[in-house]
């Protein structure tokens, strides 16, 4: 069996993550796959980028040219957008490489929607994002008009009918018509929000989550991995991180922002501080009375097994989320998570067993799930046992990647 991801680049974000996991994972089964990025950054053998200087500069241009062409510009867009419009080589490339499946992860501005129909093979489809069943946009949010046929897309700022999304909805109307298509779900939200939207309501779609490297992402001694991170050893550390947290109003800064302000004005206030990483701004723009340790971009996992494991309890306080990657790493390495009941989240936090999930979007709760954490250490070392346990169980590499074959032998059989 001869399987082709796709991903957009190999080490930025979660997708790249699921897809590098992956694809270490089946091929440890047997499974003869390979990637292929729009944007390679490592040296992984397995994993193909664009070899000419140009392609590599086109990869990276892509999605910048895109927009403009399309009008999707800053001013005019309040969230992330794509309309997956310019032309590809991903019809040669498939031909060239002769795979038995063809497995998309984040390809939303690597391909052209049209270019699906020229495969004439089995594809499946990991939905990182909503992307593929809306009409332009990765979150939705409150718009439930992908349920429909989208237009008058609030993210466009638009009040017509017939404007861009309703016109890339038709694309995917027509694109996703006909082909053996199977979409995988990271999470039982995504999975519900696909088979409501118009687009798929009839397709295929899976139930099967994102991949973790528990052998990278594992406890580690809490004293070693402060004094090795320059972080405080007397004192309760709150973590969070993510990509550009500072501009990705998604990621919720804002209301952890607001949360840990609270802390401040209690008995909390010199016992606590806050770790924060993704971002390159050196500290957050938002008043925090307490201390905050900003460590920037962190790209490496053994790093940032370390930072997860320095920690005494891991906050997202995301808007919405497919999965949520942080969480599930920060639970490898033993560390609870505090986290808002949304999306895919409450399939990686049982509350109060091995985590805790906050009633969105109250800041007051978010708060008081960090100090329940905090103010008990036995319940913490339980909740951290019980979170370790649960993602060596249901998303370690191996489990995952038995999952991912099992379906491609069924869609081929």
């Amino acid at each position: 069996m001869k399987v082709l991801y796709l991903n957009g680049a190999d080490i930025e974000g979660g997708a790249a993550r699921a897809a590098t996991r992956l694809l270490t994972g089946v091929h440890a089964l047997g499974v003869d796959a390979r990637l292929s990025v729009q944007r390679k950054s490592g040296d992984n053998p397995q994993i193909d980028g664009p070899p000419s200087l140009i392609g590599k500069a086109f990869g990276r241009a892509r999605p910048t040219i895109e927009q403009i062409i399309c009008g999707i510009t800053p001013g005019k867009v309040s969230g992330p957008f794509c309309a997956a419009y310019l032309p590809d080589r991903l019809s040669e490339l498939v031909a060239d490489t002769t795979p038995d499946i063809v497995h998309l992860h984040w390809v939303a501005r690597m391909m052209r929607l049209e270019t699906l129909q020229n495969f004439k093979l089995p594809i499946v489809w990991t939905m990182h994002d909503s992307w593929p069943f809306t009409g332009g946009c990765y979150l939705p949010g409150d718009c439930t008009r992908y349920r429909e046929s989208c237009g008058k897309c609030p993210l466009l700022n638009s009040s017509k009918e017939d404007d861009l999304s309703r016109r890339i909805w038709q694309r995917k109307m027509k694109a996703w018509h006909g082909l053996n298509l199977t979409f995988v779900a990271p999470s039982h939200w995504m999975a519900m929000c696909a088979r409501s939207s118009s687009l798929l309501r009839n397709a295929r779609v899976e139930l099967i989550p994102n991949a973790i490297d528990v052998a990278c992402f594992h406890p580690q001694d809490k004293l070693a991995a402060r004094e090795a991170l320059s972080l405080p050893t007397d004192k309760r550390l709150v973590l969070f991180g993510a990509k550009n947290f500072i501009k990705d109003r998604n990621k919720g800064f804002h209301l952890l922002a607001e949360a840990m302000t609270q802390q401040a004005n209690s008995n909390w206030r010199n016992r606590i501080e806050l770790v924060t990483f993704g971002s390159t701004v050196p500290s957050p723009p938002q008043a925090i009375e307490l201390k905050v340790h900003n460590l920037g971009y962190q790209g490496d996992e053994k790093m940032l097994a370390r930072l997860y494991s320095a920690a005494d309890v891991f906050a997202l306080p995301s808007l919405n989320e497919s999965l949520g990657y942080t969480v599930m790493e920060a639970m490898a390495c033993g560390t609870p998570a505090v986290a808002f009941n949304q999306g895919g989240v409450p399939d990686l936090i049982d509350h109060r067993h091995n985590g805790y999930l906050a009633r969105p979007y109250e800041t007051a709760d978010l708060a008081r799930g960090i100090i329940w954490v905090l103010e008990n250490e036995d319940r913490r070392q339980e909740l951290s046992s019980k979170a370790r346990q649960k993602v060596e169980r249901e998303f370690a590499t191996d489990r995952v990647a038995e999952q991912h074959t099992a379906l491609y032998r069924k869609i081929l059989t």
